[in-house]
């Protein structure tokens, strides 16, 4: 009856087991893993909100596969801040980052074609890739003294069915950027192998160093697709609301940009207030921006206090984004590290292997939960070690 593409092990794991029956009991919960910005105690201007809601415009249909101009203009004008030369024409309104991905796989990819994917990098994209018949081979992402990518392994990597290289900057969970000469690197090696470059940017803006990140919008040298979208920008999940911009050597991008509009065409999925409404959501991003990365910051000193207090563990540079990566001794796996923390302290944290770190000794935590929750929750770490 069902397609062979979504015979997933639908059982529950232990963790999620363990967490269902922890919010059942009632028992106190510090939940490490937060990631929904509109419950994580933030300011919004309400008014300004629902007032951009109700555009009057809303009421006109208008329909354009690429989303409404002004939209666009506002998107372009997000990366002129950055330093990023960006068309208007180039820009495609997505619901998603999720539906972004779908039109660059669908655009790029046959059934069974491949993407090269980090490791570690957030596990969404299995599911993505799964739905749309695409199979993801993992190249590593080494770490010392900071995160690179093992450029060796990716080159080999390559087979006559890869089609393109997924890079996520910063990355999800480790916080890295990709640095100048990486992408330099990328550049040449797609460039000479025919393949496509994704950029996952959702994370762009949040950046703990003075310097503004490279940004893969423009990039001229291989064709790319940049993402990002309101959902971290402006911390508006809810509004559904993202983008895919293309851009590269001048005859691939046209012919890309052709092809996606038929794909966006079929679909027409961002709807007319919210599309109304992100131009105003973008201008106010920055009052959003500066409550998220004084929070992070609080909760890194808050950590590397603590960490300071004890010898046994420490954490991996962070240069951007929301989460954190503490290493534990590996004295059990990471699952059952997890699974002790949440029934005898009360502490839900991702196990690294959630996220494809190899080997075990690895926690993510969520640099945006709540101030004194996170230092109660780091602290029962600790004891429970």
């Amino acid at each position: 009856m069902f397609a062979e593409r979504t015979n997933w092990n639908l059982a529950p794991n232990r963790l999620s087991e363990a967490l269902a029956r922890r919010r059942a009991s009632g028992a106190t919960l510090l939940d490490l893993t937060a990631s929904n910005p509109t419950e994580c105690g933030f300011r919004y201007d309400a008014g300004s909100i629902f007032s951009a809601l109700r555009n009057p415009a809303a009421l006109k249909y208008q329909p354009n596969p690429k989303g409404l101009e002004t939209t666009r203009l506002a998107v372009a004008k997000y990366y002129s801040s950055l330093g990023a030369n960006v068309s208007v024409d180039d820009i495609f309104l997505t619901t998603s980052t999720s539906e972004a991905y779908s039109f660059a796989f669908r655009l790029l990819c046959n059934p069974g074609d491949e993407f090269l994917i980090p490791a570690p990098s957030y596990p969404l994209f299995s599911f993505l890739a799964e739905i749309l018949d695409v199979k993801l081979v993992r190249y590593p992402l080494i770490y010392d003294h900071g995160w690179q990518i093992d450029f060796h392994t990716l080159q080999n990597a390559v087979t006559p069915r890869t089609r393109g290289v997924i890079v996520v900057n910063p990355n999800n969970p480790t916080g890295h950027f990709v640095k100048a000469r990486e992408m330099q690197a990328l550049n040449e090696l797609c460039a000479q192998r025919n393949l496509a470059i994704i950029a996952d940017e959702v994370f762009l803006d949040f950046s703990l160093g003075q310097e503004k990140p490279l940004s893969f919008a423009g990039n001229a040298e291989a064709l790319t697709f940049a993402m990002g979208g309101l959902s971290k920008i402006a911390g508006l999940p809810q509004m559904k609301m993202a983008w895919l911009v293309a851009s590269g050597p001048p005859t691939l991008k046209k012919q890309a940009t052709e092809k996606l509009e038929i794909i966006a065409d079929t679909y027409l999925s961002p709807n007319a207030p919210v599309q109304l409404a992100s131009p105003i959501f973008l201008e106010q991003r920055g009052e959003f921006q500066e409550q998220v990365l004084a929070r992070v910051r609080q909760n890194l000193k808050e950590l590397d206090r603590q960490l300071g207090a004890q010898s046994h563990t420490s954490r991996l540079q962070v240069e951007g984004g929301w989460y954190v990566v503490p290493r534990v001794p590996a004295t059990r796996s990471d699952e059952e590290l997890a699974l002790a923390l949440l029934e005898t302290s009360g502490v839900y944290v991702h196990p690294g292997h959630f996220f494809d770190f190899p080997g075990e000794g690895y926690l993510v935590l969520s640099l945006i939960t709540r101030e004194n929750e996170f230092a109660e929750g780091v602290r029962r770490i600790f004891d429970t070690l």
